[in-house]
């Protein structure tokens, strides 16, 4: 049975190569494993040693630390429960690939419209809470 901290440690994983746009094989290419471990990494069914773990955040681009950040947050270290829903619905969006590629455009628009389309979500968001 996968704990708590693995789990969050291979949702970290998915989040992070996703974001980047990397499928599982070219990860796992890149470190020198095959793409059924990663696999196993990003469902929790699979503990990720510390050197493995170097080994993707070099990959990944991000500290070693990046895979716990959150971690408090996601559960109660005693009984690894979630610490509330807000968090749980909050992760869940994040790791959406509508999410993701909504991210990756806006990235790659210049700061003047980037700033205007924030100012534009800020706007639409504010009218529908109005409207309820």
């Amino acid at each position: 049975m996968a704990n708590a901290i693995d789990l969050h440690v291979g949702k970290r994983l998915r989040r992070r190569r996703r974001l980047l746009g990397l499928t599982q094989q070219q990860l796992a290419e890149s470190i020198g494993i095959r793409f059924q471990q990663i696999q196993k990494y990003e469902c929790g069914a699979n503990r990720v040693t510390a050197s493995r773990l170097y080994e993707l955040a070099v990959a990944l681009n991000v500290p070693v630390n990046y895979f716990f950040e959150g971690l408090q947050a996601a559960a109660d270290p005693a009984t690894g429960a979630p610490a509330n829903d807000r968090d749980l619905i909050a992760a869940d969006v994040l790791s959406q690939k509508e999410t993701l590629e909504l991210i990756r455009a806006y990235y790659k628009l210049g700061e003047r419209p980037r700033r205007r389309l924030l100012d534009l979500a800020k706007a639409l968001q504010d009218e529908s809470t109005d409207a309820a």
